[in-house]
């Protein structure tokens, strides 16, 4: 099939999702324009501030949109590309997009409080404990997966045939492996990530401190990168992946407790703007490889090979926890309840905002998909993501950035080695700046566990420095015992299922309210079965191959799960027996 022909019905459909369910979902849980948003009711100019939602989408976007929509696509095509288009198409627009918009707008009228605060709220402390711990390990399993990935793809190299250059043709440099001369295609990544982070607190400097006009300090950051790039075509950068985790880790400590406008939010205003242009160099270069006869080349169903992956197996529960960021994400809870709700100026944007915003990830996932369905020969898809030496050490990210090469060789004739190399850096600046990020809000979580297990915590439990080298050293504990592939699936479950987690609160919330609530329901108790079905598949496999860090992690992430579904039973239970007796007296 044309990959335009998909590209274009996809871009419909998600379309006349928002335009007809997203406007049925608002109807339903009462969106009003009338009522103050906690951002003017609260305005203090530091956490509640009122902003334009072009603003504000963007900053949301960002904060959603990492490397899970293109890592976790690479990962479960080989499933075959139609359950993976339709898992896709089906979860962002009846689960993901359902979810982020319920969560923002919960956490809008309850003044600008966390989904943990809701849960506390409908299903007591107990509650609020199991779900801000749950959301803890989460957020520990996704940095741990990305620092591997991170790693991955600063050291990616490939031989010049893969991007359509003889040895003398490349001007760039060439590393020796194994006899055989191959591009460091990382290395220039690397170069650019190093100097984009250096010059980050000169930009944050620029935009917080001298209100530098933010047109003039967009097209800095832009030359900046450009500058970046070219000089990472002569000056590469190579060191050992482990070498490469233990920097990030180091940096990240330091990102995670400084003050955000030196590091993330100068990052985040760069990195939204490259998202952007990424994001639309994937759909014109699709569309216009399609134009020039570009073709899926994956299979349309491969669901028995995919099975016998020791990372995968059935289709239900794994491709629906591969693919996790891209059609329903319970991460995405976290950041509605813990800033897009105490910006937000009218109710009336959190549609677009919640339900819009993650129809764009989803967007960004069918990219990946097409991108490595038309832009790879399947067997070199195979062998560069499932390499048969050991399929748990494959390349997700250079089999995305390859792909998108191809892709826009093929539709806009950028030579592939450029549109490659373009892959990585669009990669890489969202692994990075979702491990900071992720790293400095699971700080904020541990926190806020400590204030609510202890009437007065510890100074030392209070200290930023001290929770996060809590984080980090998690972070590193997991990152340096489990290749990425293994943590994946475990990572995804616990999303999806914090997303069914936030989905049951979001419930209660709308049965306390007298709301229709059939919407949030029903994906709840779907992803509830399929990710505790996932977990315990997960255990038995952690088990058998003596992994017990993985083994503890999972046995903690069930206990907790079930935790919070006792008690939501025991909150609609409780609401189902005093509705009766009302009726009765």
């Amino acid at each position: 099939m044309n990959i335009a022909v998909v590209m274009i019905a996809s871009l419909l459909i998600l379309f006349f999702g928002y335009r007809l369910y997203g406007r049925y979902v608002a109807r339903q849980i009462g969106i009003d324009p009338n009522i103050p948003t906690p951002a003017i009711r609260k305005n203090d100019g530091v956490d509640y501030v009122p902003t334009k939602p072009l603003v504000l989408f963007g900053h949301h976007f960002a904060a959603i949109a990492a490397a899970g929509p293109i890592v976790g696509p690479t990962l479960a095509i080989l499933f075959g590309y139609l359950p993976a288009w339709l898992w896709i198409i089906v979860g962002v627009i009846f689960i993901g997009a359902v979810h982020d918009f319920t969560a923002l707008f919960v956490a809008i009228r309850e003044g600008g409080k966390s989904i943990a605060e809701v849960a506390k709220k409908t299903l007591g402390r107990q509650g609020f404990i199991f779900y801000i711990s749950f959301a803890i390990i989460l957020c520990l399993l996704v940095i741990a997966a990305f620092l591997q990935l991170t790693a991955v793809a600063l050291t990616s190299t490939l031989p010049p045939d893969d991007v359509n250059l003889t040895v003398e043709q490349s001007t760039l440099h060439m590393i020796d492996i194994g006899g055989i001369l191959n591009v460091q295609i990382g290395g220039v990544a690397s170069m650019s990530v190093i100097i984009m982070t250096l010059i980050a607190p000169l930009i944050g400097w620029m935009i917080y401190k001298k209100h530098i006009n933010v047109i003039f300090v967009s097209i800095f950051a832009f030359i900046t990168a450009f500058i970046s790039i070219v000089i990472g075509f002569y000056y590469p950068i190579t060191l050992h992946p482990t070498i490469w985790m233990i920097i990030i880790s180091v940096y990240v400590f330091f990102a995670s407790w400084i003050p955000v406008w030196i590091i993330l939010q100068p990052r985040d205003f760069v990195n939204a703007q490259v998202l952007y242009l990424g994001l639309a160099s994937m759909v014109i270069g699709i569309i216009t490889a399609g134009f020039n006869g570009a073709v899926i080349n994956a299979p349309l169903s491969n669901i028995s090979n995919a099975m016998k992956m020791p990372n995968l197996g059935l289709i239900w529960p794994f491709l629906f926890v591969t693919i996790a960021c891209g059609a329903a994400s319970g991460a995405h809870g976290l950041i509605c309840g813990g800033t897009s709700c105490k910006q937000i100026s009218n109710e009336k944007h959190a549609r677009i905002i919640g339900y819009g915003g993650m129809l764009l990830e989803g967007l960004l996932a069918i990219c990946v998909t097409l991108i490595i369905a038309g832009g790879l020969d399947f067997e070199k898809y195979q062998s560069l993501v499932y390499p048969e030496t050991n399929p748990l050490r494959g390349n997700p990210p250079l089999a995305f950035a390859l792909g998108l090469g191809h892709i826009l060789s093929n539709g806009i004739g950028l030579l592939t080695v450029y549109g490659t190399i373009w892959g990585i850096l669009l990669l890489e600046g969202f692994l990075i700046t979702t491990i900071d990020a992720l790293v400095r809000l699971t700080r904020y979580l541990f926190e806020e566990l400590w204030s609510n297990l202890f009437l007065n915590p510890p100074a030392i439990l209070m200290s930023k420095a001290f929770n996060s080298l809590i984080v980090v050293s998690l972070m590193v504990l997991l990152a340096f015992t489990n290749a990425y592939a293994a943590i994946w699936p475990v990572f995804g479950s616990a999303n999806q299922l914090l997303a069914a987690l936030t989905l049951i609160a979001v419930t209660a919330w709308l049965v306390q309210k007298s709301r229709k609530y059939w919407f949030s329901a029903i994906p709840a108790v779907f992803m509830v079965i399929t990710t505790l079905f996932s977990l315990i598949i997960l255990l038995e496999r952690y088990i058998k191959a003596a992994n017990w860090t993985l083994t503890i992690t999972d046995i903690l992430l069930l206990f907790l799960a079930i935790g919070v579904v006792v008690l939501a039973f025991k909150y609609f239970y409780n609401i189902r027996s005093r509705l009766a007796s009302e009726i009765q007296n």
